[in-house]
C-alpha cells in the first residue's frame, strides 16, 4: 500500500511541478503514517474481534482473540507429565542415595580386608571378592547417576514444551503493538486465520511523513533538519515539518508521466516529518510542502 501512495505522490509532484517564489519552493505529496500489519502468532478460529476499520487503539489494546482450546488441553497433558516426572525423580533420587551408600560401605570393607590381608589374616581370594564387590557398587552408582540425569533431562524437555505452549496460548490474545488507527481488517470473527497471517493493520498517525521529490537543480537548497511549512486543504493554519531524510540516489520520472521533459528529469526523494498530536492529519491526505 505504501508504494502505491508513494507513486501517487511522485506523480502529483511531477505533474504539478514545484512552485518557486520568494518564500521558497512548494511541493505536493501524500501523508503516510507508519503502518504495522498485526499478525496472529497463534493461528486458529477467531473467537473475538474487538476493532473495526477507523477505530483508534492504544499500544497494548486487545485487537482479537483466537481459539486456543487444543493448546490448553496439550498444556494440561504436559503438566500431568511433569507430575509423573516428579515421582520418577523421587525414585531416582532414592536409588542414587542407596547406590552411594552401598559404594561407601564397599570401600570401607575393602580397606579393612586389605589391612587384614597385609597382616596375612585373610586369603587373596577374600580380597579379590571384596574388590569385585566395590567394582559392582561403583557400576551401580554410575547407573543410578545416569538414571537421575535421564529423568532430569526429561523434566527440562517437558518444561521447555510447556513454556512454548504457554507462549502460544498467550499469543492467542492479539495486542496492538502501537497506538494509532485501524486502517484495515482482514478477517471477521468466526473465520480461521493461519499462523503469522495479519489480522488487522494499524497506522501510527501521531507523526506522519510526506515524501516529496525535489529536482536535481534545487536539491542543494534542501538540508536534513531543515524546517518546512505544510499546507492542508480545509485547515485554517499551517503546520511545521522537518526534513529527516534525503535520498542519496537520483531517480527518473515514472513512465506513466508522458511529458518528455518530465520523463527525462532527475529528482531526489525527500522525506518530511510532521507532528500530528491532535489528529487533524490523516494517512493518505494530500498536502503541500514549502521549503
Amino acid at each position: 500500500m505504501s508504494w502505491k501512495i508513494a507513486s501517487v505522490g511522485l506523480a502529483l509532484t511531477l505533474l504539478l511541478g514545484c512552485c518557486g517564489g520568494e518564500h521558497g519552493n512548494t511541493y505536493t505529496g501524500i501523508l503516510e503514517g507508519r503502518t504495522v500489519q498485526v499478525p496472529a502468532l497463534t493461528g486458529g478460529k477467531i473467537l473475538k474481534l474487538y476493532v473495526d476499520t477507523g477505530d483508534a487503539v492504544k499500544a497494548g489494546d486487545t485487537l482479537a482473540v483466537t481459539d486456543t482450546t487444543d493448546l490448553v488441553l496439550q498444556r494440561r497433558q504436559l503438566q500431568a507429565g511433569l507430575k509423573e516426572i516428579a515421582v520418577r525423580e523421587g525414585l531416582a533420587r532414592t536409588n542414587l542415595d542407596r547406590a552411594r551408600s552401598d559404594l561407601a560401605y564397599a570401600k570401607q570393607r575393602l580397606q579393612r580386608v586389605q589391612s587384614l590381608f597385609d597382616h596375612q589374616a585373610v586369603s587373596r581370594q577374600k580380597l579379590d571378592d571384596v574388590q569385585n564387590a566395590v567394582n559392582r557398587a561403583q557400576s551401580a552408582y554410575k547407573a543410578a547417576q545416569q538414571q537421575w540425569q535421564t529423568v532430569a533431562a526429561k523434566r527440562q524437555q517437558l518444561e521447555a514444551q510447556l513454556a512454548l505452549l504457554t507462549k502460544k496460548i498467550h499469543d492467542g490474545v492479539i495486542l496492538s503493538p502501537l497506538s494509532g488507527v485501524v486502517s484495515n481488517r482482514y478477517y471477521e470473527a468466526g473465520e480461521a486465520v493461519p499462523p503469522l497471517h495479519p489480522v488487522v493493520e494499524v497506522t501510527h498517525v501521531a507523526r506522519l511523513d510526506v515524501k516529496i521529490y525535489v529536482p536535481e537543480e534545487l536539491l542543494p537548497r534542501v538540508k536534513v533538519g531543515q524546517s518546512a511549512t505544510v499546507f492542508v486543504d480545509g485547515l485554517d493554519r499551517t503546520l511545521t515539518g522537518r526534513v529527516v531524510w534525503i535520498s542519496p540516489k537520483a531517480e527518473f520520472s515514472p513512465k506513466t508521466i508522458l511529458t518528455p521533459e518530465t520523463r527525462t528529469s532527475l529528482v531526489y526523494a525527500v522525506k518530511v516529518t510532521v507532528e500530528n498530536p491532535d489528529g487533524v492529519l490523516k494517512h493518505g491526505m494530500p498536502v503541500e510542502v514549502r521549503l
